[in-house]
């Protein structure tokens, strides 16, 4: 079964023959490899590009093991885009397999202390080369615990264009899920959107499976990044996060429930320094705290959210399977998924209680950004009751502005407004209809 993944083919086909390179990154196993080499191949095919017009390469087969030489790789590049009357997609995969060698042309005592990096050769500078060639289009994929965000910007300056990839969306999960949408959300909401798992249809395989990604892939894939000592803390701290996922915390809440789980103690420091480690591979997302009224942000609280509710689940053995807590995890990354900028909101309200004023904090879940106006989103189970529905809506009716505001419900309600401006949906249309937003 072939899930189709449009979002991306779309982003890709806007960026093609735009003079940079294209950097396909994302949680390990999201897809990455499949979306180049078979949907946006097949893609192009379809249009009338010819197979002679592509030159791929995977690093992680031994049949290619040689061009992780970036000498290697470039020398092959050259030989296979001959033609400069012809246009050719160069394609390589896992990139960041390609190793540093030694420019033995540089005379090693002319170069300062401090740029000693600049006596080898990367694929970075054979990238930056081979773009710059008219006749190319590049596009390569990276493991995302060593093909950084950050590695990007600085390496390839503005020469390229990142895509960053996600598990499936409920978008693209339903369509092949054979499930009404009601069942296809809890189904998804438990087991999440790793394509592989999606593909697996025996339950216990699926839990297996996203049990297994996390110390097999991630945490094994982190540890030799960063040269950890031991994957303990680590192991701790994902499992802290995955327990408060949608709750506000800091490094130092982290540091005492990742000491309690180890049953040691560990420093602020460490967990700092861990938590970029896991937002650099994808695996959580923080989102910032924003004042409203104050416009401000809050200084080291943040919420941290799961890439896949499915790996949140497993790394808990599937307990503490809230619903509140996953429908607010899967609203938060589809929205970075369509690629909105999200803070936390808060509005801060000072109120007179027995005759004495008190400063009080209400949450609004979303701040959603977009490229002209702000859009307010509250996620609620249920607004059944006047009360409820007065608990869910006074943050939003007290922020002081007028920017368009939205509480997102469970279940499949069609989009309706009440007297005050306040939108109301079901999280699956919101889900199925980007135009909602």
């Amino acid at each position: 079964m072939v899930i189709q993944r449009n979002q991306y083919i779309n982003e890709l086909l806007s960026k093609r023959w735009n003079g940079k390179v294209k950097i396909i990154t994302g949680i390990r196993r999201c897809g990455k490899s499949f979306l180049l080499f078979t949907l946006y191949k097949d893609h192009l095919l379809n249009e009338g590009v010819t197979k002679e017009c592509f030159v791929e390469l995977a690093l992680d087969k031994k049949a290619h093991i040689k061009y992780r030489n970036p000498n290697e790789l470039y020398d092959y590049v050259l030989r296979k885009t001959k033609d400069a009357d012809k246009h050719y997609y160069v394609f390589i995969d896992e990139i960041q397999l390609s190793y540093k060698v030694k420019n033995e042309d540089v005379d090693e005592r002319l170069v300062p202390e401090d740029d000693r990096e600049m006596l080898y050769t990367t694929f970075y500078d054979i990238l930056n080369d081979l773009v710059a060639r008219k006749n190319l289009d590049i596009y390569v994929t990276g493991s995302n615990s060593k093909m950084l965000s950050k590695d990007i910007i600085t390496n390839f300056r503005d020469r390229g264009s990142e895509i960053k990839v996600y598990p499936l969306s409920f978008k693209e999960f339903y369509p092949v899920s054979g499930m009404e949408k009601v069942d296809a959300l809890e189904e998804y909401l438990t087991y999440g959107g790793m394509p592989l798992s999606v593909l697996e249809k025996d339950k216990t395989e699926k839990r297996k499976y996203l049990k297994g990604l996390h110390k097999r892939v991630y945490i094994k894939d982190i540890v030799e990044r960063y040269k950890l000592k031991d994957d303990e803390v680590l192991d701790a701290l994902i499992n802290a996060l995955s327990s408060s996922v949608g709750s506000l915390t800091n490094p130092h809440n982290l540091t005492n429930a990742a000491s309690t789980l180890m049953k040691r103690s560990t420093s602020d420091n460490t967990i700092k320094n861990y938590l970029e480690y896991l937002e650099e591979s994808y695996l959580f997302v923080g989102a910032q705290r924003y004042d409203i009224k104050g416009k401000r942000y809050f200084e080291n609280t943040l919420k941290y959210y799961s890439t896949d509710t499915g790996l949140r689940n497993a790394k808990l053995n599937f307990r503490q399977q809230e619903k509140s807590h996953l429908m607010e995890n899967m609203i938060f990354i589809e929205l970075i998924r369509r690629g909105y900028s999200v803070d936390v909101g808060v509005v801060e309200l000072t109120r007179v209680k027995d005759g004495k004023k008190q400063q009080s904090q209400y949450e609004i879940d979303f701040i959603v950004n977009t490229e002209r106006k702000k859009v307010y989103i509250q996620s609620a189970l249920n607004v059944d009751t006047d009360e409820k529905r007065n608990q869910e809506t006074f943050s939003l009716k007290n922020s002081g502005d007028f920017f368009r505001k939205i509480v997102i419900v469970d279940g499949n309600a069609k989009p309706w407004t009440d007297e005050d401006g306040i939108t109301y949906m079901g999280v699956i249309p919101f889900l199925l209809d980007d135009s909602l937003i």
